[in-house]
């Protein structure tokens, strides 16, 4: 009779080590969202007074970063929502989703800020622009976006969308210092074409910031590979275990931002006994820890088994 056993583990002690704090997460989101929140009404005030399409634009990008980071807050609370019979794994998945939605969001926001632009370049305003102002307020942004920044740095490898905010809002300063740059130079040369080409810049530099999290997040919303795994560096670790002879049919995707789960066949040679089975299966998932992988479930053979309908 075909021999086949399943076992799932969870690991516990390493998937400690691997996820970022709950707790400073949610004060870093929501003092980030004050803040920022704060600072979009000040640039978009200014930006209407002095007819600026680079403080506009930049007040429409840090909107939108505000609603990234209240997305990714409820992201962070629906992990603590338990497993149930239709939602096995709860709602962990959130999180990917809502980073798969922010980057959506912020390309939506690339179209607007390039048309604007072109289309004031095309059609300049007669009304000057006060470049004092816009360095003046450009400033700001730097200090409150570093802020910001620096309130996810310690967790930032942790999470993929912790990772999102940092990055955003930290180009959120260096956009900031453009401006500023931009608002010096046209209060001295009187260049105010200037004003719109700064946010095309800035486009540019959301697009570039924007792509890589939009092809992680896509990919994770598909089940796919989380980038930081490798498939054949998990085949190497298991076939390294005394008493595996193969190892197969591996599969990897993300239940979290944070969580990854495994499912594999695993081969054991014909003498392993049920004693050594269970520590060949204790070993690996201690290894795969270390890889982050926490969800591991195994179904093990012996060689010469038949393996569905073919020789495992």
């Amino acid at each position: 009779m075909e021999r086949m056993q399943y076992l799932c583990f969870v690991g516990h002690d390493h998937h400690h080590h691997s996820t970022p704090s709950l707790t400073a997460v949610n004060t870093a989101f929501k003092i980030g969202i004050a803040l920022n929140f704060t600072f979009v009404i000040i640039e978009a005030s200014a930006g209407f007074y002095i007819n600026s399409l680079s403080l506009l634009s930049d007040a429409a990008h840090n909107l939108a970063d505000v609603g990234t980071l209240a997305l990714s807050l409820l992201a962070f609370r629906l992990l603590k929502v338990k497993p149930n019979d239709q939602y096995t794994y709860g709602y962990r998945k959130t999180s990917i989703l809502v980073s798969l939605f922010n980057s959506v969001v912020l390309l939506i926001s690339i179209g607007g800020i390039t048309f604007e632009a072109i289309h004031k370049i095309l059609n300049p305003n007669p009304d000057p622009v006060s470049g004092t102002t816009i360095a003046i307020i450009a400033g700001i942004g730097i200090f409150i976006n570093g802020m910001s920044a620096f309130l996810f740095f310690r967790e930032k490898d942790k999470d993929i969308n912790v990772k999102s905010a940092y990055l955003h809002l930290l180009t959120d300063a260096v956009v900031s210092a453009g401006i500023v740059v931009g608002g010096i130079i046209i209060y001295y040369t009187q260049w105010f074409w200037l004003d719109s080409a700064i946010s095309i810049i800035i486009a540019c530099i959301i697009l570039i910031s924007t792509w890589q999290l939009l092809k992680e997040s896509l990919r994770l919303s598909l089940d796919g590979v989380p980038e930081s795994i490798d498939l054949v560096d998990i085949r190497v670790i298991g076939l390294k275990i005394n008493g595996v002879a193969d190892i197969h049919h591996i599969h990897v995707w993300a239940i979290s931002s944070t969580e990854n789960a495994l499912t594999a066949h695993l081969v054991l040679k014909k003498d392993t006994t049920p004693e050594d089975e269970q520590k060949i299966k204790y070993e690996l998932r201690h290894e795969l820890e270390h890889k982050n992988i926490q969800h591991v479930t195994l179904e093990t053979e012996r060689e010469n088994e038949m393996c569905g309908a073919k020789p495992c």
